[in-house]
């Protein structure tokens, strides 16, 4: 059984749940910039140390078993699908299944047939990478608090704030759930295997992760969280206006930074200005709603340290994507390696493992008396 949450004295306190959404994002777009299997490892590597080393002992804090086993699952899959509907058709055969034919609207597409290492591989590096972005968003669902994250959303995206605040606590909700309704059914005994079981086991579980999420949000809307305030219709006008042509501007620059036969006038200029009107159009927003912060958190080195060290191995990967192609994406052909630069870019995720404080309710392991 889980250890109760004990308050730690001195200088332990909770980082702000931007810096690990910070750091998370950052580590997840560094996975998402390669395939190579050891260094995806290594990343999904750091971030387990850091949220064993600097998760709370609140309910959220033990979600990060569920992300591991979704990662897992992830990669069981990927692989799966690969033997089902084929892959690379030359390689070293290691099973040789019966093709299944299929009609003609169904060209390119196949189903079994012989199963190559080659295809395998493909398969568990691809899955690997799905992996690795699933535990970094776990990380940051595991040490982030989701109700003082609400907290720290601009006035103007706090309606947007308050549903993603309520979907994001679902899972969290459901890892407390499954450990109360284990303790409880451990307690009354009965069925312990089979279909039985399950049923007894899944259905408490949904029913009181779904009536927590919906408390959470009745108790949000009790105490006014997403409501604006009176606006007048020209201040709507003008607010709605910005956002059109900030979303109108942001929505053509990207398309044309990512197609290389646009004109570069509507590349990064257009996007730069798309978002300059759209820091406007929130800052107008945000004037119409009137709310206060009770103990607002503080923004201190360790949070600029750890959401630097977001930033930096995000820029890492860019670069071990772009300047070292073979280490970021060595096929299937050879065998895969580290260069210092990627090795540094797994070892650096691990920083706020150290560098920030203690949480000020972390679980403790009780000491065993002889």
């Amino acid at each position: 059984m889980t250890p109760p949450a004990l308050p730690r004295p001195g200088l332990a306190r909770d980082l702000h749940p931007l810096a690990w959404w910070a750091w998370a994002v950052g580590l997840a777009t560094a996975a998402s910039l390669t395939t190579n299997p050891l260094l995806l490892l290594l990343v999904m590597g750091s971030v387990t140390v850091v949220v064993m080393a600097r998760r709370s002992g609140h309910p959220f804090g033990r979600s990060f078993r569920l992300y591991a086993l979704l990662a897992a699952l992830t990669v069981v899959l990927r692989v799966v699908f690969r033997i089902l509907f084929g892959g690379q058709e030359v390689g070293r055969v290691l099973l040789d299944l019966p093709e299944v034919p299929l009609p003609d609207w169904a060209a390119g597409v196949r189903l079994l047939g012989p199963v190559t290492s080659e295809a395998l591989l493909a398969g568990l590096y691809d899955g690997l990478r799905l992996a690795a972005v699933i535990l970094c968003v776990g990380a940051a669902n595991s040490l982030a608090n989701p109700k003082r994250l609400l907290a720290s959303v601009p006035p103007a995206l706090y309606e947007i704030g308050t549903a993603l605040v309520v979907a994001v606590t679902i899972f969290p909700q459901l890892a407390d759930s499954v450990r109360r309704v284990r303790a409880a059914q451990a307690l009354r005994g009965g069925t312990t295997t089979g279909v039985a079981r399950l049923r007894r086991f899944l259905v408490p579980v949904l029913e009181d992760a779904l009536e927590r999420s919906l408390a959470l949000a009745a108790g949000m809307d009790t105490r006014g969280y997403g409501r604006s305030g009176g606006a007048s219709v020209r201040e709507r006008r003008v607010t709605g206006a910005l956002l059109l042509l900030a979303l109108t501007g942001i929505c053509v620059g990207t398309y044309a930074w990512l197609d290389p036969t646009a004109p570069r006038v509507l590349a990064l200029p257009m996007l730069g200005a798309g978002v300059v009107v759209a820091v406007l159009g929130l800052v107008s927003a945000g004037r119409r709603v009137q709310r206060t912060r009770y103990r607002p958190d503080p923004w201190r080195a360790p949070e600029v340290l750890t959401a630097s060290v977001g930033l930096v191995v995000a820029v890492l990967g860019w670069y071990v994507a772009h300047t070292q192609v073979v280490v970021a994406y060595p096929g299937v052909q050879i065998v895969p390696y580290l260069s210092p630069i990627a090795l540094l870019l797994g070892v650096l995720g691990t920083l706020p493992a150290v560098a920030t404080p203690v949480p000020a309710t972390a679980p403790r392991r009780r000491e065993v008396v002889a």
